[in-house]
């Protein structure tokens, strides 16, 4: 009898539909999660390990159309008023009910000064409980964009917060640590297991899930770990010991091309440098008494000195796309023309240089982070030594992510690389976060050099609630036509993002460069 059971327990199994027979996803990429409190970090890995535990009041669907998530409906009642009906039955993963109160307590929660999301509650001026099952959002002015928005707000258990002491945000520029930061209750699709800081997080199958039932991947159970050497993060996918890389490094797609399988496709952000432009004196450089970062002719001279079509060669492999503009090309204000860089001119540069007084004589620090961005040190390393060809000492000071953030968000910096994507697919989210004026709410919450024009401010206050189309991408267009001209930044290119795998791993890419768990098949 028990060869016959084997065979037909065996049998059994080999007739389970792919999306029933549990899997685990191990997966990793060259830095760790920074926190696991879902209004802290505004960081994409960051989102995209909240989004296994939290869930949002609206969704993307695979295409980045809008879907219904923990609201299964809603309507604009009036211009400053959205109604939202909740998905009822739905549970957090302590078994406690989800209701409208835990909809107000998070979007509150995002709009509290320690919260990193405050651009996704752009223009919420109050959220309101009507009943259990429905709350309303109201804006102080028409929003066209709130809804997207809202796919990026994670909802949490009241109750839980409050009894763990986590009404308010992790201050993660601060270095705080709260319960919230380590431990984690939603309503998704996996659950969190274990959490060991920069060496291994588990989570596991949520099996009351509200979505299970339409749930398309077979994946039970996620082992995500960072990898920060490229050697080692390649090595480990070649040898099975995991299935998937987020970020693999350019240099080696080739041979993984050949032993595994790559997918790949442009993501919707932008890598660029930012320059205190603010400061008396730069707080990292020789130069005393004066800014040199405040002399557009300066910024323009660095600008011109960077050739990105050898960073996109020898640096990035092929993989980037060098921008003139802020925006990447699948969000909405773009254009060709906006694109367009100013030309690689070393000469103009040092005539530049030489103008504003500063031949040979201009020092400061370079800060980057190491394991963020795709070649982010060695665009870091070849950006210092191009400006060197012109005149211009920087010092690279490269460090992990969980350091580089705080750091720079905490304006503790002269110089430095970050990239920027636009999960709302607008370009206000870009506008009001980097070149807005740094004030109240999501205005310059990333603006970290204080870049500053009082024309470029008027024009974003009006897109944030203009519902005329045409009149709003004019503004658009006028913002980041002066941005440019002024050089508030020094866009370098769009990411090219090549996700590697395991030849058994099927996955959905996105331009967000999120890995969507439950959308993953593993044969």
């Amino acid at each position: 009898m028990r060869p016959t059971l084997l065979v037909a327990t065996l049998a059994a199994v080999l007739a389970l539909p792919v999306a029933v027979q549990a899997k685990t996803l191990r997966w990793a990429s060259q830095g760790d999660i920074l926190t696991l409190d879902p209004h802290a970090q505004n960081e994409g890995l960051t989102i995209a390990a909240s989004s296994y535990v939290y869930e949002t009041l609206v969704a993307y669907d695979k295409n980045f159309e809008l879907a219904p998530a923990l609201a299964l409906s809603w309507q604009q009642v009036d211009p400053t008023t959205w109604r939202f009906k909740l998905r009822e039955g739905v549970k957090f993963h302590d078994g406690s009910p989800f209701a409208a109160d835990d909809v107000v307590f998070s979007l509150r929660r995002a709009m509290a000064p320690t919260s990193n999301y405050k651009a996704y509650v752009n223009g919420v001026a109050d959220v309101k409980q009507v009943d259990d099952s429905t709350v309303e959002v109201i804006t102080d002015g028409p929003n066209p964009v709130l809804l997207r928005q809202l796919t990026n707000l994670f909802i949490m258990d009241r109750d839980w917060a409050q009894k763990n002491n986590a009404d308010a945000p992790q201050d993660f520029a601060k270095n705080e640590e709260t319960f919230s930061a380590r431990n984690a209750n939603g309503t998704g699709p996996y659950k969190l297991k274990s959490r060991e800081v920069d060496v291994r997080t588990v989570y596991v199958e949520n099996p009351e899930w509200w979505g299970k039932d339409g749930k398309v991947g077979n994946v039970t159970e996620i082992v995500y770990s960072p990898i920060k050497q490229n050697a080692t993060r390649t090595a480990a996918l070649l040898s099975g010991e995991i299935d998937f890389v987020l970020d693999p490094p350019a240099q080696d797609l080739a041979r993984i091309r050949q032993q595994a399988k790559v997918v790949e496709g442009n993501e919707y952000r932008t890598i660029y440098l930012g320059l205190d432009q603010k400061s008396p004196e730069l707080k990292y450089s020789s130069v005393k008494g004066k800014n040199p970062f405040a002399d557009v002719r300066v910024r323009e001279a660095l600008y011109r000195a960077i050739d990105v079509n050898a960073i996109k060669k020898a640096v990035m492999r092929g993989s980037s796309a060098p921008t003139g503009t802020m925006i990447a090309p699948q969000v909405h204000g773009w254009s060709e023309e906006l694109a367009k860089r100013v030309p690689y001119d070393p000469e103009k540069a040092r005539s530049l240089l030489k103008e504003a007084g500063y031949e040979n004589n201009i020092d400061f620090t370079l800060d980057c982070p190491n394991n963020r961005y795709i070649n982010d040190e060695a665009i870091c390393q070849a950006v210092v030594g191009m400006w060197a060809k012109v005149g211009v000492k920087a010092a690279l000071n490269s460090m992990p992510r969980a350091t580089y953030f705080p750091k720079v968000q905490s304006y503790d910096t002269s110089a430095y690389l970050f990239g920027w994507g636009v999960p709302t697919f607008d370009a206000l989210y870009t506008l009001q976060s980097l070149i807005h004026s740094k004030g109240q709410g999501a205005d310059g919450s990333f603006n970290f050099g204080n870049y500053s024009n009082a024309e470029a401010d008027k024009l974003i206050q009006q897109i944030k609630t203009e519902v005329d189309t045409n009149k709003r991408d004019a503004a658009i267009h006028k913002v980041l036509q002066i941005h440019a001209s002024e050089f508030g930044h020094i866009p370098l290119h769009d990411q090219v993002i090549p996700w590697a795998m395991r030849k058994n791993v099927n996955v959905v890419h996105r331009a967000d460069n999120r890995l969507t768990a439950e959308w993953v098949v593993i044969d």
